[in-house]
């Protein structure tokens, strides 16, 4: 039996609301959704009781600071692997935003903001050593889209 959270499409709405501004007032949500702010903030509370809601955040826009690069490195792991061992050595890098372990080829896709040239060989080399890591590949990003944001 699966812990999924079963959600309607109110919940859903609601979620794709807040995904676009979590800072958006629950009177906007309520009148989005054809609902009044008391249900909507017992439906928010729900969603954060039950993990669907982990947290509120902020995206930045990278092209407005000075942030240096942002590169996405794959990696390729050998024979002995073991996820739990590489997620830990791979956290340890200060540099790195977001690990994504893969189903095919590359086993993982590791996101990485530098402040230049140097730092991004430098992180690079950081992850080719690690023990399960066979190979790398490293793409820098040109520009980003996403949905919600």
């Amino acid at each position: 039996m699966s812990d999924a959270a079963v959600l309607d499409a109110t919940d859903r709405a609601i979620l794709d609301l807040l995904r676009e501004n979590a800072r958006r007032p629950l009177r906007e949500i309520a009148t989005a959704v054809g609902l009044t702010v008391a249900p909507v903030q017992r439906r928010i509370a729900r969603l954060e009781k039950l993990g669907v809601i982990e947290r509120y955040t902020v995206k930045i826009n990278h092209g407005r600071i000075a942030t240096g690069i942002e590169a996405m490195t794959e990696l390729h792991f050998g024979d002995d692997l073991d996820l739990a061992q590489i997620m830990e050595f791979v956290a340890q890098v200060p540099e790195v935003e977001e690990v994504l372990t893969l189903a095919g080829d590359p086993d993982a896709l590791v996101r990485i903001r530098v402040d230049g040239v140097e730092d991004l060989r430098r992180v690079v080399g950081i992850l080719r050593s690690g023990r399960a890591v066979a190979s790398t590949k490293t793409l820098v990003v040109l520009e980003q889209w996403t949905r919600f944001g």
